[in-house]
């Protein structure tokens, strides 16, 4: 059976508001999380990542709050990173309404959290984030604390051992391409989805439906999309008919209800 290919929209938050920049910088504000949320899962995202960008930095937990409200607002999984330190850090998100957690930095100081978090919520909601910039034409590497820290490490090996440690997807952003609208990394996705079983979600660079679709044949299993969606460059319902028309299996919004319906569920 071909798994379909998942559109998934990024709600970048700091200050609890939605903004967006171009290689993690040069903020501007995008809009209200929860509005903006419940607006993506209603036009057909499979599903929705919000990641408190500012949590890490500035050594404070993601608003609970926040993750309580999305969560019931929406009927799709919702995936929350952001200042995640501990296996109750990352339960207190999945208590507020999350269905999976992303860790980031915490686990490339310690990546015996990821084994941690694995044990306690099952790998089907760990999700390890790993933010990458080019450093030669075939390698690249792994940067923290919202891209401002190198690490050293190489992004395809990271990636390999944050699977074998228990994570259940990668969300792998090309730094490079962050914000750009200039196409994914589609060299960076493939040796990742090349090295690993699980899913690998692609970020950063999304421009087109081309792009989009691209980053998909190269072997991710999904493609997130943050500015495109929230400056209308792209929408999700005619993403993915054109997505459909390149032969990638995805889920097909469900068609808006007609006046007759409506009036009917209303009595």
């Amino acid at each position: 059976m071909t798994l379909r290919k998942r559109i998934i929209a990024c709600l970048d938050v700091t200050d609890g508001r939605v903004v967006k920049g171009t290689r993690f910088v040069g903020l501007v504000d995008a809009g209200d999380p929860v509005e903006l949320a419940a607006r993506y899962a209603a036009d057909g995202a499979d599903e929705i990542t919000i990641l408190d960008i500012g949590a890490t930095r500035d050594a404070r937990p993601t608003l609970l709050d926040l993750i309580s409200r999305a969560a019931t607002a929406l009927d799709v999984p919702l995936s929350v990173g952001g200042g995640v330190r501990s296996t109750g850090d990352a339960a207190a998100f999945l208590d507020a309404g999350a269905d999976k957690v992303a860790v980031n930095s915490a686990a490339l100081r310690d990546p015996s959290l990821i084994e941690r978090l694995a044990d306690r919520l099952g790998s089907q909601s760990v999700v390890v984030a790993i933010d990458a910039a080019r450093a030669t034409a075939e390698t690249w590497r792994v940067r923290a604390v919202a891209a401002t820290e190198e690490t050293g490490r190489d992004a395809v090996a990271w990636a390999r051992e944050a699977a074998e440690r228990g994570a259940g997807e990668l969300l792998v952003t090309s730094i490079d391409r962050d914000g750009t609208r200039s196409g994914y990394d589609l060299e960076l996705t493939a040796a990742i989805a090349g090295t690993v079983r699980i899913p690998v979600i692609a970020s950063g660079g999304a421009g087109s439906a081309t792009d989009v679709a691209d980053v998909l044949e190269a072997g991710a299993a999904a493609a997130l999309l943050a500015s495109t969606l929230h400056f209308d460059v792209l929408r999700i319902g005619p993403l993915k008919e054109a997505l459909a028309s390149r032969g990638l299996s995805v889920r097909m919004p469900a068609p808006a209800p007609s006046a007759q319906e409506v009036a009917a569920w209303l009595g």
